[in-house]
């Protein structure tokens, strides 16, 4: 059955996610960045990517999305617990929010590894970064 959905390719929708969760902005209807040499270094290369794969990799690429999308609400949901230190037995972790953020985000990587390109403007490896 994910054989049938696999050969369809990529939807508009799954694009958007693997955009975001790559730190790639969003393209919009019509973008001024495909005429320029930022697109071609790097966004023309992730989308080259997109467009291309077999299917085999649309079905890796799907289960991965399924995995951010369930990481990514991790933070929400844990802020549920923000304002208990203590219950009972029960001590909350204080860390748990960024714990979940470090995981979402190496889940990340993962799929940038898996897809052969760099992240996108948006990431961040938290070193200090001059222009000139």
């Amino acid at each position: 059955m994910t054989e049938g959905l696999s050969s369809i390719g990529l939807t508009d929708a799954e694009k958007v996610n693997l955009r975001r969760y790559c730190w790639y902005p969003v393209i919009g209807i019509k973008s001024n960045i495909q005429n320029s040499w930022p697109y071609f270094a790097k966004y023309g290369t992730f989308e080259y990517k997109l467009n291309n794969l077999s299917d085999a990799e649309i079905e890796i690429l799907r289960s991965m999305l399924m995995t951010l999308a369930c990481l990514e609400l991790g933070p929400s949901h844990a802020a549920q617990n923000l304002d208990t230190d203590k219950a009972s037995v029960w001590t909350h972790n204080k860390t748990e929010v960024s714990e979940r953020i470090s995981l979402f985000n190496q889940q990340r990587l993962e799929l940038i590894r898996f897809l052969g390109v760099e992240p996108g403007p948006g990431w961040s490896s938290g070193t200090i970064r001059f222009v000139i």
